[in-house]
């Protein structure tokens, strides 16, 4: 009886230090995270599935004359020759709606500029963050509700920004003051003729919004409303004065401005934030729990 006592007492420690080593291995492997930021495409490099046209005086999802292009895998707006321009904007609306994310965009101006488009428009294309609901779009709409990353080409002689702030159907603020103007300037260089330009900005709810060019903060505004003008054709259930916009929609232009799209990238910077979760990523900002993978 002693012996047997014995016995286990001497196998007890070894026992207890495997248990031990186990459960700091399952311990650690519950705790371990990939923390690689995790940026998607916005099209995968074989069509663009994902986005649906609107043009004003067309129903949603009618690509009026083809405009916008998948080709060689790259998104691009293009105009035929005997296209003339009618007042009909187009834009090209991604699927999701997104709070909080980073986005990068590498585009270039091509070619000239359709026949009668406006001059403001000449190399002039745009990305539309925090875009209402398309459904909601009216038929005669020009422009959606929106925050638009003004996309400039410079003439190849005069400074010409890029990444400037345009407000359809919004205003924002600045510093602390309500911005009502509908466009406003950053402070980037001018980037003339044919070259691959990359542009990123930083969304974060309606508490900041930033365009950045060479990694470089160029525009920054806050606290972005419904309201201000500067668009027609809206619905009156969508335009509701001074909701604030939290979230919406991205869009691509089609403004008479020929151009390509490279590659559209976006991190969601909402999602896990429980750490025992197997998908928490240390770089959100936003917790949507309703994600979490266990």
């Amino acid at each position: 009886m002693m012996h047997s006592l014995l016995k286990r007492r001497k196998w007890f420690p070894i026992t207890l230090f495997l248990l031990m080593i186990i459960c700091f291995t399952a311990c650690k492997q519950q705790v371990e995270h990939n923390h690689d930021e995790e940026w998607i495409s916005l099209f995968d490099g074989t069509n663009y599935d994902d986005w649906t046209p609107k043009f004003k005086g067309a129903e949603l999802g009618v690509n009026y004359k083809d405009r916008f292009v998948y080709k060689d895998s790259m998104l691009s707006v293009r105009y035929v020759e005997n296209d003339t321009f009618k007042g009909n904007f187009g834009h090209l609306y991604y699927k999701n709606k997104f709070s909080h994310y980073k986005l990068k965009a590498t585009y270039r101006f091509v070619g000239e500029q359709m026949t009668k488009g406006p001059g403001w428009a000449v190399r002039n294309n745009g990305l539309m963050l925090h875009c209402q609901e398309p459904s909601t779009i009216g038929l005669e709409q020009d422009f959606p509700i929106s925050l638009e990353l003004q996309l400039l080409g410079g003439n190849g002689t005069d400074d010409r920004t890029t990444a400037n702030l345009c407000t359809p159907g919004t205003n924002v603020v600045m510093g602390d003051t309500l911005f009502r103007p509908h466009c406003i300037s950053s402070s980037s260089k001018t980037y003339h003729g044919d070259q691959w330009v990359e542009v990123e900005a930083l969304v974060l709810g309606d508490s900041l919004v930033q365009h950045l060019m060479e990694g470089q903060v160029v525009m920054e505004f806050n606290k972005p409303t419904i309201g201000g003008g500067a668009i027609s054709g809206y619905t009156e259930s969508a335009y509701v004065e001074g909701k604030p916009l939290t979230e919406g929609h991205i869009s691509i232009q089609a403004e008479t401005a020929p151009i390509d799209f490279k590659s559209i990238e976006l991190l969601n910077l909402c999602g896990c934030m429980d750490e025992k979760a197997k998908n928490y990523k240390s770089y959100y900002v936003k917790a949507d729990n309703s994600t979490c993978e266990y």
